[in-house]
C-alpha cells in the first residue's frame, strides 16, 4: 500500500473479509468514526515501551499489558467511560478488553487489527513495524 493512502473500509469500520469478534472488538474505523463524533473515549495502549517508542496513537493512556494487574487502580477514573484497548495487531488487546470487563469495567473493547490495522486504514502517519 502506498504510504499515505488508507484502505476502504465496511460498515464495521474493517476492511472487508477481515475476521474480528464483534462481542469485544471494534474495527479502528468505528473507533474513529466515534473520535470524530465527539465521543468520550479512551484509547488505551497495552503494548511494550519499545513498541510505543516506534509508533504511538496521540493522547492515549499507556499501561503495558504485563504491568495492568499492578496497575488497574489507575484506571478507575475510567470505569464509566468507553475504553478500547489497542496493540501491535489485536491479540494483546482482546485478553486486556477482557481481563478489564472481568474487573468490572463495562464499556471496554479491543481495537480490532491493532495500531498496524490503524496505520493502514485510518492515519498512515503512524510508522507500521
Amino acid at each position: 500500500m502506498a504510504r499515505g493512502k488508507t484502505m476502504p473500509l465496511d460498515d464495521r469500520g474493517m476492511p472487508a473479509d477481515w475476521p474480528m469478534h464483534e462481542a469485544v472488538e471494534l474495527g479502528p474505523g468505528k473507533v474513529k468514526a466515534m473520535f470524530d463524533a465527539g465521543d468520550d473515549i479512551t484509547l488505551l495502549d497495552c503494548r511494550l515501551q519499545k513498541e510505543k517508542d516506534i509508533a504511538e496513537i496521540d493522547g492515549s493512556v499507556f499501561i503495558p499489558m504485563q504491568e495492568l494487574a499492578d496497575r488497574v487502580d489507575e484506571l478507575d477514573d475510567y470505569l464509566d467511560r468507553k475504553l478500547v484497548v489497542f496493540c501491535h495487531a489485536g491479540v494483546r488487546s482482546m485478553k486486556v478488553a477482557l481481563f478489564l470487563r472481568e474487573r468490572g469495567f463495562e464499556d471496554v473493547w479491543s481495537m480490532a487489527g491493532g495500531i498496524d490495522l490503524w496505520s493502514q486504514a485510518i492515519d498512515p502517519a503512524v510508522p507500521r513495524y
